[in-house]
């Protein structure tokens, strides 16, 4: 009987283990320094753009995403981007991701994207692309030091609605690697030549062959708004959470500013101002042009 302790405790151990291997696997929700839905437009050739991303979860989970995970409640979480268009289907960014909890700044190091369009995206009514995006995260923010997002964009839009699917694949490495189906969604409406409504989806499945129990997922819905300030785009939405596993409120905001194209002109520059991190870019220069284009 004695040689069958050592046997028993250390399946004991492992049957601890194991229990918290599977609520690491279903986990809570965690900060996001980017909340938005890519339309497929981009910055013009040769020009540069700058958005800033701000997230705010006045109420969320209270339990880390993994141990040693950053707890979303109460925290901001944002990212600076920088982009520049390369031609008129691909346009390259940079990420410098961080969150702010219990009055310290945390750095989540860099991600770097390439995106790739049908040209002129914003002026068709059926449009589509692919991003790309690599990161390098911190210990607080994940536990696979790597990851890789593939974000497909498929939609379409007539002169005063739009609706886009956004059906993502987040892709981590290492020993706690996997592949989530992590997709999005958002229809609009136009109200004024620059200014729209609508509703935006978030949510996160879990891993792609082993989804998680319904109330272990993340689905967030979010009322949103988008408009013009002066040169700047504004986007700024309230999210409600749908699940145990979700933040019950989110507030987003994407502030973003187009540098004018070096040897173009002004309206070249008004095309991207908002770039694909802007839900609701549109050509303001003729905001009927789609209706034109069906009545034809």
């Amino acid at each position: 009987m004695m040689k069958r302790r050592p046997a028993l405790r250390t399946r004991h151990l492992s049957l601890l283990a194991g229990a918290s291997l599977a609520a690491a696997a279903a986990q809570p929700a965690k900060a996001t320094d980017e909340i938005q839905v890519y339309n497929a437009g981009i910055a013009a050739p040769g020009q540069f753009t700058i958005q800033q991303h701000l997230n705010y979860v006045p109420l969320g989970v209270k339990d880390p995403p993994f141990p040693g995970g950053l707890i979303s409640h109460n925290s901001i979480n944002g990212t600076p981007e920088f982009a520049y268009g390369v031609t008129d289907w691909w346009e390259v960014g940079l990420y410098l991701p961080f969150a702010i909890k219990d009055q310290q700044f945390l750095s989540d190091a860099f991600k770097l994207r390439t995106l790739f369009v049908l040209p002129n995206a914003e002026q068709r009514n059926f449009f589509y692309g692919v991003n790309f995006e690599f990161s390098n995260t911190m210990p607080r923010f994940s536990q696979s030091r790597f990851g890789m997002e593939i974000r497909p964009i498929i939609g379409v839009r007539n002169a005063d609605w739009e609706f886009i699917v956004n059906p993502i694949v987040d892709i981590s490495f290492g020993r706690y690697g996997e592949a989530d189906f992590t997709p999005a969604a958002r229809v609009a409406r136009r109200l004024a030549p620059d200014t729209y409504v609508g509703l935006e989806y978030y949510s996160d499945f879990g891993e792609i062959g082993n989804f998680s129990k319904p109330a272990d997922q993340q689905h967030t819905l979010f009322a949103v708004t988008d408009f013009k300030l002066g040169v700047f785009d504004v986007d700024f939405g309230v999210g409600y959470g749908l699940t145990p596993a979700s933040d019950r409120w989110v507030v987003k905001t994407i502030i973003g500013y187009a540098f004018p194209v070096p040897g173009g002109n002004s309206a070249a520059s008004e095309r991207s101002a908002a770039g694909p991190v802007n839900p609701m870019a549109r050509d303001s220069r003729n905001p009927d042009a789609t209706l034109q284009r069906l009545v034809r």
